[in-house]
């Protein structure tokens, strides 16, 4: 554990598109290096992700929590589909920017849509990352499950660790659990007892972030 870890500030605009965020960079690492993309209500410094990457921190990696292109372009709202592939391209500029950064093995992941256009990204990319972290992965839209967000899971080929809460509204534990078959890779499946979308309780102290970030550990192993 490194309670020492720093955090710096990145920006990266002269390159296209830009990148932007907090890099956790801990005093004793083992020389591996994670992005996490927000969720498609939030930025980079939401609770989850910010509490994530110190936790992540603590075992030694290096964390990049980054905003994506079109939270960027605007501050609040959801993203527009159009705009999905420039956000991809975002995540990609961020590992390459994390590369920089490390020496060791470099995953990727995010919070809900933040996750979803990793694991796109990765299906496209094979030799990306080496892993996926997945929070809360958004499987349908609330009360439409038949309008499932699947279909790439058929070329991902990269080893995917979920985590899902149990009240979660964009897919149940076993719709989750049916859905990760789809995947040739190896997969985990973490379920939050009593965990919305959002994962992070509203208020009192949680242990979750450093559950999450043990048990993301112990997968990669």
């Amino acid at each position: 554990m490194d309670p020492l870890a720093s955090i710096r500030q990145i920006t990266d605009f002269p390159a296209e598109p830009p990148v932007r965020g907090f890099l956790h960079v801990p005093s004793n690492g083992n020389g591996d290096g994670l992005v996490l993309a927000h969720g498609a209500g939030a930025d980079c410094r939401s609770r989850l992700l910010t509490a994530l990457a110190g936790a992540l921190a603590e075992r030694g990696f290096s964390v990049l929590r980054c905003d994506l292109p079109f939270r960027q372009k605007r501050p609040h709202g959801p993203p527009f589909p159009e705009g999905a592939a420039r956000d991809r391209d975002g995540l990609r500029r961020a590992v390459e920017i994390l590369r920089a950064e490390t020496s060791g093995r470099l995953y990727l992941g995010g919070h809900s849509y933040g996750g979803r256009q990793s694991t796109i990204l990765a299906s496209e990319n094979k030799t990306l990352v080496a892993g996926l972290l997945l929070l809360s992965y958004p499987l349908h839209p609330p009360r439409k499950p038949l309008q499932l967000r699947t279909a790439h899971f058929g070329e991902l080929n990269t080893p995917a660790f979920f985590v899902h809460g149990s009240r979660d509204p964009f897919g149940s534990f076993e719709e989750m659990t049916t859905a990760l078959k789809l995947i040739s890779a190896r997969t985990s499946l973490m379920e939050i007892d009593g965990g919305g979308h959002e994962l992070l309780p509203r208020s009192a102290e949680t242990d979750m972030p450093h559950r999450i970030a043990e048990s993301f550990q112990d997968f990669i192993r």
